[in-house]
């Protein structure tokens, strides 16, 4: 309803404008037309018939471009152009000349000449008075031009605005979402603890339930993070290289045998960076688990820490089907992906958490189809 108001009121607008440039188009017309009649009394040959008003009439056009030409299109007296008239046009510079006629070319096909009669020397004398629209008529043409962009503007903005509300609704929405899941998942984890030592008291085998309080330990993990979403988290200083390796080493001690895990790191000594940990391997985990869908379960994985400079760069590279180019940023937009079952989060969460929560980078370092893909994190190191 809204969009077809707008949509009257344009159309109206532009009616409108329309009608007045007519108005004031036919009005110039009307405006040539007496200049024409008092140009041809001016030139009446009759001494005694005062001709003040006519030479008031010429002289008062300061607006209208004006060409008065012999009857075989010799370029006689102009006005308003520019170009002064107190000479013949025969005698002015070539590039006036030149600037006449294309002027004279011009008001030809803007408007029909006002013919003027009168006699000198016993002659009949034929001229015409060729015109141009004025400047400021020539200005109103592109009112609804400007409208229109004007408009655009505004609707621009205004769908902007509503398209930053909704995406903030949807944000908060998620955001509810994830800390209603870390409240609930909460209750059953305390019980699970339980169960885990009364595993122990009943001399279960400890591997196993070791094995189980890993998963335990992971799922509070999982819920601390999903509890983070919406509120900023407190960052503090750690060795990435460790805190990769422990998110790459769970990963791969739950992933298939088909895939071959490498770690690779040139620097022995730990490199410092601000982190949150729970976010931050989950960042690991979410690379490392499109890397394994990217191969299908079968490949090689190489996860590199490197310290280049004052900056830790990681680098997630898989053996996968690869992405095309024009895919590199829009793999981090919210929604989009390439999965039957999947929601498109993963990569979006992924880079919100660099690059908001950590002010780090994370994008495509390279790609090529049917050979694999490369993730690369940089963040900013700290003494």
């Amino acid at each position: 309803m809204l969009t077809l108001a707008s949509f009257l009121i344009v159309t109206l607008i532009l009616w409108n404008t329309n009608q007045f440039f007519r108005k004031f188009k036919n009005e110039e017309r009307l405006k040539m037309e007496v200049l024409a009649k008092a140009y041809e009394n001016y030139n009446n040959p009759d001494l005694d018939i005062d001709v003040s008003l006519e030479d008031k009439i010429i002289q008062s056009n300061k607006s209208i471009p004006m060409i008065i030409t012999y009857k075989n299109g010799d370029i006689h007296r102009w006005a308003n152009l520019g170009v002064q008239n107190s000479s013949k046009f025969t005698s002015l510079p070539v590039d006036d000349r030149v600037y006449l006629g294309r002027q004279l070319n011009i008001m030809k096909e803007e408007n029909e000449p006002l013919i003027v009669n009168f006699q000198l020397d016993n002659t009949n004398i034929t001229q015409k008075i060729y015109y141009r629209d004025s400047d400021l008529l020539n200005k109103l043409q592109f009112y609804p031009l400007g409208l229109l962009l004007i408009l655009l503007l505004f609707g621009t903005i205004i769908y902007l605005a509503l398209k930053a509300n909704k995406i903030a609704e949807q944000n908060r929405l998620w955001a509810g979402m994830a800390k209603e899941t870390a409240h609930q998942i909460g209750t059953p984890l305390s019980s699970l603890l339980g169960w885990v030592e009364l595993l122990r008291l009943e001399n279960t085998n400890e591997e196993i339930v070791s094995e189980i309080e890993k998963d335990v330990s992971r799922l509070n993990i999982i819920a601390e993070r999903f509890s983070k979403i919406g509120s900023v988290p407190k960052l503090t200083k750690h060795d990435i290289v460790n805190e990769t390796k422990t998110a790459f080493d769970y990963i791969q001690s739950r992933s298939f045998k088909q895939i071959n895990f490498h770690f690779i790191t040139n620097n022995n000594n730990p490199i410092y960076v601000n982190l949150n940990l729970q976010l931050y391997s989950w960042v690991i985990e979410n690379l490392v688990k499109n890397a394994i869908d990217a191969m299908q379960g079968k490949g090689e994985l190489t996860i590199s820490v490197v310290q280049e400079n004052s900056k830790a760069i990681v680098t997630v590279t898989d053996t996968g089907k690869g992405i095309t180019k024009r895919l590199y940023k829009k793999i981090f937009e919210p929604g989009y992906t390439t999965k039957r079952r999947g929601w498109g989060l993963g990569l979006s969460l992924t880079k919100r958490i660099i690059e908001d929560y950590h002010n780090g980078r994370i994008y495509v370092k390279k790609s090529e189809i049917g050979k694999g893909t490369s993730f690369a994190i940089d963040l900013k190191t700290i003494d």
